[in-house]
């Protein structure tokens, strides 16, 4: 059978032929790559990925195929996907489909059969930037080159609006011993199994939602979620963690909820060159001097300039490669956040014990 062709272009003009996967089309977002060795579903199903080509940089994708429980939100958002060698032919005996029937359900489209290691050091020697993949321009790059550059620029662009939930939505046991607010900016599902776990009970709120409306819930605490897009223009999230910063009650803040944290004391974020994405990045605690590996998504981080000025906030976690800021504290108040996800399993729960230190404020 005859493979349908494809073409990969970057903004800095480089090209890719491949063949298609998933959904025929165009679409365009950030090219940028995640080395994780499994959990693709997780990966293109994260609302941190929203306005994203996803870069696998496992060569084989698609072998396990998909299963309905491994996901962490009702559908993929992502941009696009792009791999080595791709599987419509899967193994797993509870696989509930192939890969490719999923890409062409949520009109996904990706290219396969390209040299993934050269693009990836591409993009680590270049740094993130726009891309779009196409099965429709194949002998008229100058149109693809327009429909490119349509594609808006990561850097200044809010997101979380677009993916959160429409309406507050309860997730876990009502009769649980505490309740927590979830500021949703794109959350995980995985996210609210590891607080209902502990018993909580959370009301899932959209992201311009107010504080008096969390408040009328009267939660014991607040939660700031992970999310796609820019913290620095999102001005509406950051005077509501001000406001909720003023209640006095413990906060605890992930990936994109960690930046809006930052934020709101003053300290800023940049985007980096071209982000940490994958099941394999180093943190050292600061305070108990352990390490841990853990599951990263983002391409914004703190400033550590910032945070070292800073009267209100401390470092709590660094990244040991490059070591930007992976975790703050505020001084005086029960506040906490961190840049990666101690809900994901890539230690495989070194980093769960940070649900547990929420609970613990909450109990004081």
């Amino acid at each position: 059978m005859n493979k349908q062709k494809a073409t990969l272009l970057l903004a800095d003009g480089t090209l890719f032929k491949g063949t298609l996967i998933g959904s025929p089309g165009t679409n365009g977002g950030e090219i940028c790559f995640n080395t994780g060795m499994t959990g693709y579903q997780e990966i293109y199903t994260d609302p941190s990925y929203t306005g994203q080509i996803v870069v696998t940089t496992t060569s084989h994708i698609g072998n396990y195929g998909v299963i309905d429980t491994e996901v962490e939100s009702d559908h993929p958002t992502i941009a696009g996907i792009v791999v080595n060698s791709f599987s419509e032919v899967f193994s797993r005996l509870d696989a509930s489909g192939s890969l490719q029937d999923y890409l062409v359900k949520y009109g996904i489209t990706g290219i396969a059969d390209i040299d993934t290691r050269k693009l990836v050091r591409h993009i680590r020697a270049k740094g993130a930037m726009n891309a779009i993949i196409s099965s429709e321009y194949e002998e008229d790059l100058a149109g693809l080159k327009a429909q490119l550059n349509l594609v808006p620029d990561m850097n200044g662009l809010e997101l979380s609006s677009q993916v959160c939930t429409k309406e507050p939505f309860y997730f876990g046991n009502e009769d649980a011993p505490y309740k927590v607010a979830c500021l949703d900016f794109g959350i995980k599902l995985n996210i609210l199994r590891n607080l209902a776990e502990r018993g909580v009970y959370c009301k899932v709120f959209p992201a311009k939602t107010s504080l008096s409306e969390m408040e009328a819930w009267n939660p014991d605490g607040y939660f700031l979620s992970n999310g796609p897009g820019d913290p620095a223009v999102m001005d509406y999230a950051v005077k509501t963690t001000k406001d909720i910063l003023a209640t006095d009650k413990p906060v605890f803040g992930i990936c994109l909820g960690h930046q809006i944290l930052a934020e709101s004391c003053g300290i800023s974020t940049y985007k980096m060159h071209h982000g940490h994405r994958g099941l394999n990045h180093p943190i050292k605690n600061i305070h108990t001097g352990k390490s841990e590996i853990t599951s990263q998504n983002h391409g914004f981080v703190v400033k550590r300039e910032d945070v070292e000025k800073s009267d209100l906030v401390e470092i709590t976690h660094v990244h040991l490669n490059d070591n930007t800021i992976a975790g703050i504290r505020l001084k005086n108040k029960p506040a906490f956040s961190v840049q990666y996800h101690p809900e994901s399993s890539p230690g495989p729960h070194d980093s769960r014990y940070l649900f547990d230190d929420f609970i613990s404020l909450m109990q004081k």
